[in-house]
């Protein structure tokens, strides 16, 4: 059995990914995506794909624009990503 907290991590980790393989699939700097999103400072997203920080549902939703892909997609990490090749 798996502590809730385990879990939470797990899913951390692997929202990190999925935000870091979008990045760089879309050839952005951790400060050009901040920029996107409008933040000032890119500490935030680092955190984020690092896993030491839970997103917010705002910044799922933006991310999910952002790139095109669904918040499924983002959150469930039994989901992989779809990528569209002719972006």
């Amino acid at each position: 059995m798996v502590s809730s907290s385990m879990s939470e991590k797990v899913t951390i980790q692997r929202f990190g990914e999925k935000l870091k393989t979008l990045r760089m699939y879309h050839s952005l700097t951790l400060t050009e995506m901040a920029r996107q999103l409008g933040y000032t400072t890119h500490g935030y997203l680092s955190e984020l794909e690092h896993g030491k920080k839970l997103p917010t549902i705002e910044f799922v939703l933006s991310i999910a624009r952002l790139f095109n892909v669904t918040t499924d997609e983002l959150l469930k990490d039994e989901l992989e990503l779809t990528i569209p090749e002719d972006q």
